[in-house]
């Protein structure tokens, strides 16, 4: 496994920095002591420009190199989740009811290792932009940091990012030009009726029969509306109703979200949500609200920058550990956000099998942060060549 030395050299310093992010994890977009923390660190290397507040807590830092070249933007993610920490280590979230369930302690860990390196040697042409990003869990902060200009002021060209997977050996990564998360939007829908007692049926109009029965028509969606080959995934995930075995609820709730890749599909789901929701409350004499929300897009890796990083990670941990055709899934992420407007490839670094991220008991594994370091240190090196 060829890490860059220097880097092996700081890997407990990186540990120590992991495992400080790990114990005061931040939610959302209020990541502001670790983006102090970040910060930091940025000025102890030395960077050039450090841009902070950038979707509310977010850093953009600068490392020039040696004349004049491209600019690349490599991006981690710094926000945790609302999840009460399981794992019993000893550098456990201090904060009840949240922790990095997800590595983005790592994830940053990796980019701030990589940054050192970066600034101490500055063996590149052009500019690496570093950017430490928020709220990828919840309301997009690389779409907040998008539309508030980052890639146009400071003249990111391509952008990658790495992200953890518990669901692969330690050391390998793996990637895919083209689709490799998908798409997701979640829907609420509110159905409302007339209560009364579940011995009157006749004198209600129940909206449980109508929940029931919507539940299943919106799976036709995914069997008789979506092209087989194309994936699609609809879940209901809530249903709420009732308070008394012997009541007739006035209102169901349900709710659920929806994965996809293909843009034309993802049309034909929400409008065909409509029109399903629509004739069912018509049908069973209900009121009905939907909201139907689009999130995150799906996230499409460019054929060229895909390939081009898989090569640098077969120079780090060798061509046998790296997989370039990983199978898309249905999971999603914010950076599509990035990759919608400039080309770039995200890639999963294997940590070893274990809980999987979003589990009370996830947790990064260390090792594997001067692997993730060395790849974004040498893509700079690579691609920006003196």
């Amino acid at each position: 496994m060829a890490i860059v030395n220097r880097i092996g050299e700081f890997a407990q310093d990186m540990t120590a920095w992991r495992r400080h992010l790990h114990k005061h994890p931040e939610l959302s977009l209020d990541c502001h002591q670790t983006a102090a923390f970040v910060i930091d660190r940025l000025r102890a290397f030395g960077v050039d420009e450090i841009h902070d507040g950038i979707a509310t807590s977010g850093v953009v830092a600068l490392i020039g190199g040696r004349g004049d070249g491209p600019v690349t933007g490599l991006r981690a993610d710094m926000d945790a989740l609302p999840i009460e920490e399981e794992t019993g280590a000893e550098y456990a979230s201090t904060v009840p009811g949240t922790m990095h369930a997800c590595g983005h302690d790592g994830h940053t860990t990796m980019l701030l290792g990589a940054a050192r390196y970066l600034a101490e040697t500055r063996n590149f042409k052009g500019t690496v932009a570093l950017i430490f990003q928020p709220a990828e869990e919840t309301v997009g902060g690389a779409r907040i940091m998008v539309e508030e200009g980052i890639l146009d002021r400071f003249g990111i060209e391509e952008v990658y990012a790495l992200h953890c997977d518990p669901f692969s050996e330690e050391g390998r990564f793996s990637t895919a030009p083209g689709p490799i998360m998908a798409a997701v939007d979640d829907f609420e829908i509110t159905l409302t009726g007339k209560g009364g007692h579940g011995a009157f049926p006749h004198e209600c109009i129940d909206p449980v029969p109508c929940a029931l029965s919507l539940g299943q028509a919106l799976q036709s969606i995914v069997s008789r509306n979506a092209p087989p080959r194309d994936p699609l995934v609809v879940s209901l995930t809530i249903l709420e109703a009732g308070t008394a075995t012997n009541v007739i609820p006035e209102i169901v709730r349900m709710g659920g979200t929806v994965r996809s890749f293909d843009p034309d599909l993802r049309d034909l789901v929400e409008r065909r949500f409509h029109e399903i929701v629509t004739g069912h409350a018509t049908s069973f004499g209900v009121a009905a609200k939907l909201d139907y929300m689009r999130n995150y897009p799906a996230t499409v890796n460019h054929a060229d920058q895909t390939a081009f990083a898989g090569r640098i990670a077969s120079e780090v941990v060798g061509e046998a550990k790296v997989t370039t055709d990983r199978k898309p899934e249905m999971g999603a992420e914010d950076f599509a956000y990035m990759l919608e407007h400039r080309p770039g490839s995200y890639l999963m670094l294997g940590q070893g099998i274990g809980p999987s991220c979003h589990h009370p008991k996830f947790n990064f594994n260390d090792d594997v942060s001067t692997i993730g370091a060395s790849f974004f240190a040498r893509l700079i090196e690579t691609r920006h060549g003196v």
